[in-house]
């Protein structure tokens, strides 16, 4: 007798969107200097992805922000996820976090005289994330190429794969692919399904 075949929903989270699913799917994105955050809760299978595009929200909005507008800042983004999760019933304990991307793939004509959005982007991620008492497992930071990422909410597997394979990969990168398929090895595999290390 066949298996059956399972399908899981295919979600593309846009820029300044973050989306929150307690069913298994896969939540997919193109960063650049962007930053995508992952947070996964098994013990609640929850898990969430937030695309945020610049680093803080303007002081001028303070708390009255709308989320759909606020989701669009790094800080905003992030604490808004937290508020959820802890709804939810997570602890910041069992919380795995992954965050991506923040690299500089638009052209600096002065790279010195001030930080780009991409390195604010991340600055910003790392702290909030800290001062929201989340340790982050795993990451894919900077770099000179956008990536695309696909998060497995049902296990937590995040893949990445650099969309200029020419560019020099990023000092973040915990593991990179012996087999070349174009892919970070986050979670000790490949594309192809194959161990790497």
């Amino acid at each position: 007798m066949a298996e059956p075949v399972v399908t899981v929903a295919d979600v593309h989270v846009q820029p300044g969107e973050s989306h929150l699913l307690r069913e298994p799917a896969v939540l997919r994105t193109v960063l650049g200097s962007c930053v995508g955050v992952t947070f996964w809760v098994p013990r609640l299978g929850a898990a969430a992805l937030c695309h945020p595009m610049l680093p803080v929200a303007p002081i001028k909005h303070g708390a009255n922000i709308a989320p759909a507008a606020g989701r669009r800042y790094v800080d905003f983004a992030i604490r808004e996820m937290a508020r959820r999760l802890d709804v939810l019933g997570a602890h910041r304990a069992e919380v795995q976090v992954k965050l991506f991307g923040g690299g500089d793939v638009l052209l600096v004509t002065n790279p010195g005289s001030r930080p780009t959005v991409g390195k604010l982007n991340i600055e910003s991620a790392l702290r909030i994330l800290d001062s929201e008492g989340f340790d982050v497992t795993a990451s894919s930071l900077g770099g000179t190429s956008g990536v695309n990422i696909q998060f497995h909410t049902a296990t937590g597997e995040v893949r990445l794969r650099r969309l200029d394979v020419l560019a020099k990969p990023c000092n973040g990168e915990r593991l990179r692919c012996k087999r070349d398929c174009g892919l970070a090895c986050l979670n000790k595999k490949c594309q192809r399904g194959q161990m790497c290390g």
